[in-house]
């Protein structure tokens, strides 16, 4: 799942904006894995339902633009040269076709379908119209310039799907069941010395593949850093072509040269899952730290050496797969160091293609377990309490996760969540308003197939309701 960024992404006069954060309308961007140019991600086919309503597109340029941009889910990736055919210069320089291709995946999920189901204030330039991908219904709003290139586009949300209620624990451990062959779970009270005590969990301390979630590591090791004055928040980093990493995220869009700070990156890395701040941070604080920071938290450390970077992982699945993958498999981890330095790091990240399909999600990943996960986040609330860390809540709690919870009951969320194609993690740490804090963890993977959709919905709902479960365990 690749989700796109809550709110507008670029001008609202000029280019397209994204007001959806996610299929479901909700803040959860948990992907890392899939570059946005993926040529077999989220086929979004043109095929009006025989029970549609009767809508007569007109035959204005913009009517022409809308057919056109209904039938492009069968053809995606873009290129370069299709945009450019119906885009026009100022959108193109504001959406590069990688850019579009994935705002356009992350809409709707593979096979779904299109539906066309209304159409309102429609002049010969601009028109709104309510379309259904799969089951989510979106307004579309689009406009197009004097020789009819499309100016303007904004998708929003129209209904978003409720979260399923889950209000006992049979329930949750049904779901877990039904949503993957494999399956770990852990709800645990987190003590004040940091100790995670468990409430319910299903094979907990079984590692399985993080996706994202391993970003949890990268940010303690930082924080770390940070403590032993080696980074400071206001340090500046700069992104470079050589860093800029495909998938979830926007720095990769961003110029060479741009600089952020550290804690601007940081925050990028967790609230919007920003593949190359996720690299540069990594390389700012060294993948030994970083390994270091897996030890200490995780008893699987031993799966994560070398610690991978995202362009690493990329490189090794989408890239000359699997004669890569494979000679890295046979070597020894010292060797596999060695390897990523001559040969992995020095494939572009333009030679990465992609699929749909899941590949050594159970041999070339990033590994840990829900008791692993519960102890990283225990970490990073003990990190946060240090003098000069604050700045670890702010960028663990800004994307709570689309979770459904109170704010009133739980005013402080952290969320951490990856997936990619036959992974689905979601993480988070909550404290009620009495001071008691939990963390509620869910792994999934499926080493033949993809994730349903559906799972993280379902996924959502089975935490929602988790959380619900130990409060109230906790004060009735």
């Amino acid at each position: 799942m690749n989700a796109g960024r809550s709110g507008s992404r670029v001008s609202p006069s000029r280019g397209v904006r994204w007001a959806v954060a996610s299929a479901v309308g909700i803040s959860l961007i948990i992907a890392f894995a899939l570059p946005a140019s993926a040529g077999h991600r989220a086929t979004i086919p043109i095929d009006l339902a025989d029970d549609a309503p009767s809508v007569v597109v007109p035959t204005s340029p913009v009517g022409t633009q809308l057919t056109w941009l209904l039938g492009v889910g069968s053809r995606l990736p873009l290129s370069s040269k299709e945009e450019a055919d119906h885009f026009d210069a100022g959108f193109v320089a504001a959406e590069p076709v990688a850019k579009l291709n994935g705002a356009l995946a992350s809409l709707g999920s593979t096979g779904s379908k299109v539906t066309l189901l209304k159409l309102s204030d429609v002049s010969s330039d601009a028109l709104t119209a309510e379309v259904k991908i799969g089951a989510i219904t979106f307004n579309l709003q689009l406009s197009v310039d004097s020789t009819g290139l499309i100016e303007g586009l904004y998708f929003s949300v129209a209904a978003p799907i409720p979260i399923p209620k889950v209000s006992s624990w049979t329930q949750v451990d049904k779901d877990l069941k039904k949503m993957a062959p494999r399956a770990s779970f852990l709800a645990a009270r987190l003590d004040a010395n940091g100790t995670c005590t468990k409430v319910r969990a299903l094979k907990a301390n079984t590692p399985r593949p993080l996706g994202s979630m391993f970003k949890l590591f990268v940010l303690g090791a930082l924080a770390n850093a940070v403590k032993d004055h080696l980074i400071s928040w206001d340090q500046r980093v700069t992104v470079t072509g050589a860093v800029k990493v495909s998938g979830s995220g926007v720095l990769q869009y961003d110029p060479d040269g741009t600089t952020l700070t550290v804690e601007q990156t940081a925050l990028q890395m967790i609230s919007e899952s920003d593949n190359t701040a996720a690299d540069i941070l990594l390389n700012l604080v060294g993948r030994s730290a970083v390994s270091a920071q897996v030890r200490s938290w995780s008893s699987h450390a031993s799966l994560d050496a070398p610690f991978l970077s995202v362009a690493e992982m990329f490189v090794l699945k989408w890239h000359d797969f699997p004669t890569l993958a494979e000679h890295y498999l046979s070597l020894t981890p010292a060797k596999r160091l060695g390897y990523l330095t001559t040969t992995i790091d020095k494939v572009p990240d333009s030679a990465i293609t992609s699929s749909n399909s899941p590949r050594d999600i159970n041999s070339i990943e990033w590994f840990a377990s829900p008791n692993d996960i519960c102890r990283a986040f225990a970490g990073l609330r003990t990190l946060a309490s240090e003098p000069g860390l604050g700045p670890l809540d702010t960028i663990l709690s800004t994307n709570n996760g689309g979770i459904e919870l109170s704010a009133s009951t739980w005013p402080v969320i952290w969320f951490k969540g990856g997936s990619e194609p036959g992974v689905l993690t979601l993480g988070y740490l909550a404290r009620d308003s009495s001071g008691k804090t939990y963390v509620v963890v869910m792994m999934l993977d499926n080493a033949t197939k993809p994730i349903a959709p559906s799972a993280t919905l379902t996924g959502l709902g089975v935490i929602t309701g988790a959380f619900n479960l130990v409060w109230g365990g906790q004060h009735s």
